[in-house]
Parts: structure tokens; C-alpha cells; sequence
């Protein structure tokens, strides 16, 4: 059975409590990055400390897809079925296409090399959105020690077609900015930082403007903490899913909350997948998980 905590009556409407989590694998040392290929029905995730790939589905289970990742962790889809990566080694988002070769989509802003991207996402439009806080720089298992070129954590685009990775916020309006999803209609961002979740309207161009904090005290105070928040997913109706302190926080669109989700370990990022799209594969630390919300995901992007 699941386990709520400060749940209101509308996250029952969302997710029956009369479940638990269904173990994928383990072992792993830390999972992260999720994203569900859907014409071919399995799931990626990164084991970053492990500098590995995994692949998983109903039919072959767990199998190792790709080893050294650069540390990767952050991953999307495009519509042609090219793999986004964000590499924390080489400061670097690539591409893997359908035919396996490796592209460098972005590793440089203003002639300074990234920080180490983090998460990605694609807009229906094929434009590009990637966090680059400076995790993969520190000198701890998901990273390589090493300074520093830019001195901000940012959020950038990188428009459809490709072309130079674009600054879309404030330089200094980000402590590390993580995870980061549209709302079903992509006229709202939303990205996290260590503490709070920020929303900002998006304009037709992709440009980003009315920031506002529409969550707040959403992470760890100490070291090490049980979770800050990091992955999360918008569902049909515009609600927020992000892992967080303690779980997964469900919050209205208006970022009130609904409720959290304790999770078996501290939990670093989640997908929607699953045949129908509504499972939602959560990862837990040293390993994947899946649940069954009652609602559905907002509409892929393609």
C-alpha cells in the first residue's frame, strides 16, 4: 500500500493508495533520467555513478544498453526517435540517432564550455530544453572535478533545427536548476531549483517571461538528505509530479499541494510510459520502480 503524506482528497482522484511499488531492478547506484520510448514500447534510465545505460521492457526485462555514458543522466526523445543525453563529463548535450550516430547538440555558451547538463525536454515544435547546473563538476561519483568556465547555473534552448544553446533566464536566477517540464499545452515552464519550483510563461518564439515561485521548501535542509526536487512530469489535467524531499509531490497546476508520495528510497526523477502511458517509472535510488496513477500524462510532444 502506498504511503501519502499531507494528502488532500483530490491526489485519491489521481492515484489509488492500494497499490505498491512493482520493483524493476536494482543495484544500481543511482538512477536517474528517465524516458520511455514509445514506438518500441521500453525504457531508458541512467545509472550515472555507474556510467551506464539501461533498457528496460515487459518482454526482454533489464538489459545494458551502452557503457561509459559520460556520466549521463537527463533524457528525451525526438520525434524521429533520436535519444537527447545530457553528459555530465564532457559538459556536453548529444544526440544519439536511430542509426547510432553521436551529435553534439550543445557544449558551449558565449565561447565557455556548459556546466554539465542535467535534464532535457522536447517542445512539439522540436525546439530544445536543458538545465546545466554544475553537479557533474563536483568531485563526487556522478561527476569529474574540475572549475567552472561559466559562473551561473542557467536554463537553455536550443532552437528547432538546431543553431547556438540560447540563455532563456536570468543569469543568477538559479542556485542549480534541475528538472523541467511544459504544462499539457506548453504555455507554461516549469523548473525546479534546490528548494523551490518555478513557472514562467512561454511565448510563441520560446522565450520565457512572468517568472514566479508557485512551490517552496521542497528540499533537504541537511547532508545527505532525503531528496530535493528533481525529475517530474505534468499528467492531463496539469498536475505536477516531482520527486522531491521525502517523494513525489503532487501539486495543482497553481502549484498548491496535493499530497506526496513516500518512495522506498530517495527518489531522483520519473517518467510517464508504460503500453497505455499511464505507468509512471520512478527512480529510487539503487533502483527503478513503477506505479499506476488513475490519470493520464500530458500529450507527448510528438
Amino acid at each position: 500500500m502506498l504511503t501519502f503524506v499531507q494528502a488532500t482528497s483530490a491526489l485519491d482522484e489521481l492515484i489509488d493508495r492500494y497499490q505498491d511499488f512493482r520493483l524493476l531492478g536494482t543495484g544500481f547506484g543511482f538512477t536517474e533520467g528517465p524516458a520511455w520510448n514509445t514506438p518500441g514500447n521500453y525504457l531508458m534510465f541512467s545509472d550515472i555513478p555507474g556510467d551506464r545505460r539501461w533498457r528496460w521492457s515487459e518482454q526482454g526485462g533489464m538489459e545494458l544498453d551502452a557503457w561509459p555514458t559520460y556520466k549521463g543522466n537527463g533524457m528525451a526523445y525526438e520525434p524521429d526517435g533520436s535519444l537527447l543525453v545530457c553528459e555530465q563529463v564532457t559538459s556536453s548535450l548529444i544526440r544519439i540517432r536511430p542509426d547510432g550516430l553521436r551529435q553534439v547538440v550543445a557544449c558551449h555558451y558565449q565561447g565557455k564550455y556548459l556546466n554539465s547538463p542535467n535534464d532535457v525536454i522536447v517542445r512539439s515544435d522540436g525546439s530544445i530544453y536543458f538545465t546545466d547546473p554544475n553537479y557533474g563538476r563536483w568531485p563526487v561519483a556522478v561527476g569529474v572535478a574540475r572549475e567552472c568556465e561559466l559562473d551561473f547555473q542557467g536554463v537553455f534552448r536550443v532552437p528547432p533545427g538546431g543553431g547556438d544553446a540560447e540563455l532563456v533566464v536570468a543569469e543568477k536566477e538559479f542556485e542549480q536548476p534541475n528538472g523541467l517540464c511544459f504544462s499539457p499545452d506548453e504555455s507554461v515552464l516549469y523548473v525546479n531549483d534546490r528548494q523551490n519550483l518555478k513557472a514562467y510563461d512561454v511565448a510563441p518564439d520560446g522565450s520565457l517571461s512572468n517568472v514566479r515561485v508557485v512551490h517552496d521548501e521542497m528540499g533537504s535542509t541537511g547532508v545527505p538528505g532525503n531528496g530535493n526536487p528533481d525529475g517530474m512530469e505534468c499528467d492531463a489535467l496539469g498536475n505536477i509530479w516531482c520527486t522531491a524531499r521525502g517523494g513525489i509531490w503532487v501539486l495543482a497546476p497553481s502549484g498548491g499541494l496535493l499530497g506526496i508520495i513516500e518512495t522506498p528510497e530517495v527518489s531522483g526523477s520519473l517518467v510517464w510510459g508504460g503500453e497505455d502511458l499511464r505507468s509512471l517509472f520512478v527512480c529510487t535510488s539503487t533502483s527503478m520502480h513503477l506505479i499506476r496513477p488513475t490519470v493520464g500524462p500530458a500529450p507527448l510532444p510528438y
